[in-house]
């Protein structure tokens, strides 16, 4: 069973995630958010980051379909895949957001073959451009992305037409909603708060 509201408690616990309701976090978009997700801290945090690892692993058993490869998006995605492949006993490669500029100009790192069924590893998704990316190239090499994983999602329509145009699956361990709830059960924000956190999120996600 996915444990979502543990992960968000985590999360929220070693400020990966850090909300302030009078939105005084400025995005380098300029907007002024509620919000700000930095998962790379889990990496400073063992049971955090292995209790994530468990939740990939959970959802991955949960598919019909089981992957051959695990790839990183780069940067953030790199060090929860190969924890996750390691835990699953798979090769593993990363994905650039560009080509290398010198050498053999790889964009994959690692070794993918045509036909090979992957699973692309992203810490956050936000709009899910990045991690749309990641899996194009991968697509363009002969692989089959089966999903896309997140640790967490905003919860935005402009992910959710993004992923759905580009016809690529994906799946969160928690999100947005989740955490808001979770934050309400432990007395850190109001219902009221809570309320206006979904509305800030949904008016950004329709923009």
């Amino acid at each position: 069973m996915l444990k979502s509201k543990e992960i968000a408690n985590a999360l929220y616990e070693i400020e990966a995630i850090q909300i302030r309701p009078d939105r005084s976090f400025v995005w380098t978009s300029g907007i002024h958010s509620p919000i700000y997700c930095d998962n790379r801290l889990t990496m400073s945090y063992p049971k955090v980051r292995k209790q994530i690892v468990e939740q990939f692993a959970e959802i991955i058993n949960g598919m019909d379909e089981k992957p051959d490869v695990i790839a990183g998006c780069a940067t953030a995605g790199i060090p929860h895949a190969a924890w996750l492949a390691d835990y699953l006993d798979l090769p593993m490669v990363y994905v650039r957001s560009k080509p290398k500029g010198h050498g053999k100009g790889n964009q994959i790192e690692g070794k993918v073959e045509k036909g090979d069924k992957v699973i692309v590893i992203e810490d956050l998704i936000s709009t899910g451009g990045s991690s749309i990316d990641s899996a194009l190239v991968l697509q363009d090499v002969g692989a089959e992305v089966l999903s896309v994983i997140a640790i967490f999602s905003y919860g935005l329509n402009k992910a959710n037409n993004q992923f759905s145009d580009a016809n690529i699956p994906f799946t969160t361990i928690t999100n947005f909603d989740i955490l808001a709830e979770t934050l309400v059960e432990k007395e850190e924000i109001t219902e009221a708060e809570k309320v206006d956190l979904l509305e800030w999120r949904d008016e950004l996600g329709n923009n």
